[in-house]
C-alpha cells in the first residue's frame, strides 16, 4: 500500500485559494456578457430624440436632440434621420432604419425638453414702420415688417445676391404691388432669422425688378411666431 505524505499547512491554504479560481472559459464568457450589456446600454442612451416641428410639401422641419433643420424628401438630417415623404399633414421618417408616419410635433422618443421661447422687441421707426436686421438662408438682410404682405418678399436683385435660383426652383406667379401687377416666383427659403428667432422652411416670393427695396417680413414668417404691438414696440416671440 502506498503512503500519502502529509501536506504542509501552508500548502493546503494555497491550494484552497487556487481551487476556487474560475476556469479561463468561464471568465471569458463573463467578460463578453458584461461588454455586451455595456454596448446595449450605450445604444439605448444614444437613441436620437426627434420631433417634427414643421411640415411642408416635400420637406419637414426636424428637431433632433435640440438641433433644428429643414430636411427635404430624400435628404438625411441630424443623427441620420431621413425624410422619406412629407406634405402639410404628416411626414414619413426613417429613424435608425425604421420607417413610420408622424404628424406635427410627434415625439419619436421620450425625454425631449421643449426649448425656451425666444423674444425680440422692435422699436417703431420713421413713419410708424418697423425695420429689423436679419438673415435669409444665413445671409444678412434688412427687413421691413409688413403685416399686410402675405409672404416674405424680396426683389430679384436681392435673390441673386442671396444665391436663390428662383427661376429654376420657384413657381412663376403674378403678384399685386403698389404700382400694379408684377411677375414673381414663389420659393421656399431654408431659414429666415431675426434676432434669436429662427424659422425654417418659410414661403417667400421673388418679385421681378428692384421692388420692394427692403425685404418684406410678411405673414409667412409672422404667422409662425407670436407677435403683438404695444405702445410703439413690436414684440415677437418664438412658438417653439
Amino acid at each position: 500500500m502506498r503512503r500519502i505524505a502529509a501536506m504542509p499547512e501552508g500548502l493546503v491554504k494555497q491550494c484552497d485559494l487556487s481551487c476556487f479560481k474560475r476556469p479561463p472559459l468561464m471568465r471569458l464568457v463573463s467578460l463578453l456578457l458584461v461588454s455586451t450589456l455595456s454596448l446595449l446600454s450605450l445604444a439605448v442612451t444614444a437613441a436620437p430624440r426627434v420631433q417634427v416641428v414643421g411640415l411642408f410639401p416635400g420637406a419637414a422641419v426636424l428637431n433632433v436632440d435640440g438641433q433644428r433643420k429643414l430636411v427635404r424628401v430624400g435628404q438625411v438630417g441630424p443623427a441620420g434621420v431621413e425624410v422619406i415623404s412629407a406634405d402639410s399633414k404628416s411626414a414619413v421618417l426613417r429613424v435608425e432604419g425604421v420607417e413610420r408616419s408622424y404628424g406635427l410635433s410627434r415625439e419619436l422618443s421620450s425625454g425631449f425638453a421643449e426649448p425656451d421661447r425666444r423674444q425680440l422687441s422692435i422699436a417703431q421707426g420713421q413713419g410708424g414702420h418697423y425695420w429689423i436686421a436679419g438673415s435669409i438662408n444665413g445671409q444678412p438682410v434688412q427687413f421691413l415688417v409688413d403685416t399686410g404682405a402675405t409672404s416674405v418678399a424680396i426683389n430679384e436683385i436681392q435673390a441673386r445676391r442671396l444665391g436663390i435660383d428662383y427661376r429654376v426652383d420657384g413657381r412663376q406667379i403674378v403678384v399685386g404691388t403698389a404700382s400694379g401687377t408684377a411677375k414673381a416666383w414663389r420659393v421656399n427659403l431654408n431659414s429666415v432669422k431675426v434676432g434669436a428667432i429662427d424659422v425654417l422652411g418659410v414661403e417667400a416670393v421673388v418679385v421681378e425688378g428692384g421692388s420692394p427695396t427692403d425685404a418684406l417680413l410678411g405673414m409667412s414668417f409672422l404667422s409662425r411666431v407670436s407677435w403683438r404691438e404695444d405702445q410703439g414696440v413690436l414684440k415677437l416671440e418664438s412658438k417653439i
